[in-house]
């Protein structure tokens, strides 16, 4: 059976050891699904999608996250950066929250989609900082292959995830100017330049710029949904938009860890996935009892 050896929960991963974190990965390997570049989830998938933003190492809001996914018929959607800057108390967390994710894919390959953000393609753009190796020495020993193969399970996971009612979801930013057709093409082997308009790119909206990729607007996003036909954008990556609808509610903002709370709150977001889809007013928020204090409820 496909989950007879992973753990229940991030704080057992914790606890593995060096031998034990070996047979994980062993297993992990064999079983976590290797995406296409774009992922397109049909209605029939599920009701509805629990879709969560960047969560850091978080993986005691990671756990809330998956109590929700658990209960009735839903799918999960990360939208990326698992790991790197892990809170104080979650130990090792971008190792425990990342080894739990991908756990969840091999339980569920059908209905667990975890997108790749800009500190899972480390490999092509570095990221700073980048805890991940240190974490993984830190629990198991100085041994690289263990950093390389955790990376490489990360690396399975698509760039963007489309539905079929117009949704489009990734970590920062979508392929720019004029498209090839099929436009879906345009995610297929991406170069340096293209990875980075998906994984690195500002909102302009944002007061982040970190100089990766040129941030990206309200036209070019107009000018992308329209030569696509879907109709709203769902992403992570620019902390101080957690939660502000922007550009007439076609783009929302997630957050999902503790690390960023204070720009908007512990959040994720319930995509319906069988009606149709005007603006991200037709998604439901929801703040997670990690947050250290009350937010409201974006509008």
């Amino acid at each position: 059976m496909a989950t007879a050896r992973v753990p229940r929960s991030p704080s057992e991963l914790l606890r593995l050891s060096a031998a034990e974190a070996d047979d994980l990965l062993e297993h992990l390997e064999r079983w976590v699904p290797v995406r296409s570049p774009l992922v397109e989830i049909p209605a029939g998938t599920a009701e509805e999608a629990v879709v969560f933003g960047d969560s850091h190492g978080d993986w005691r809001s990671t756990e809330e996250v998956v109590l929700r996914y658990r209960e009735g018929d839903r799918c999960l959607i990360g939208l990326g950066d698992y790991v790197d800057r892990a809170p104080e108390d979650c130990g090792a967390g971008s190792v425990a929250n990342g080894l739990y994710l991908l756990g969840l894919a091999t339980q569920s390959p059908g209905r667990v989609f975890l997108i790749q953000g800009n500190h899972e393609v480390v490999r092509r753009i570095p990221a700073v900082p980048h805890n991940l190796p240190e974490e993984v020495d830190e629990l198991w020993g100085p041994d690289s292959t263990r950093y390389d193969r955790l990376l490489g399970l990360f690396e399975r996971g698509p760039l963007a995830v489309t539905t079929s009612n117009g949704a489009y979801l990734a970590h920062a930013g979508f392929p720019r100017g004029k498209l090839p057709d099929p436009w879906t093409a345009a995610f297929e082997s991406p170069d340096d330049e293209r990875l980075a308009e998906i994984t690195w790119a500002e909102c302009d909206a944002s007061r982040v710029r970190r100089g990766a990729a040129l941030p990206w607007g309200e036209r070019d996003l107009e000018q992308f949904l329209r030569a696509t036909g879907l109709r709203i954008m769902l992403r992570g990556h620019d902390p101080d938009l957690t939660g502000r609808p922007v550009y007439g509610g076609k783009c929302l903002t997630l957050h999902t860890s503790r690390i960023y709370e204070r720009y908007g709150g512990v959040i994720i977001a319930h995509l319906p996935l069988r009606s149709p889809l005007r603006t991200v007013a037709d998604l439901s928020i929801e703040h997670l009892s990690t947050e250290g204090r009350s937010y409201p409820v974006p509008r």
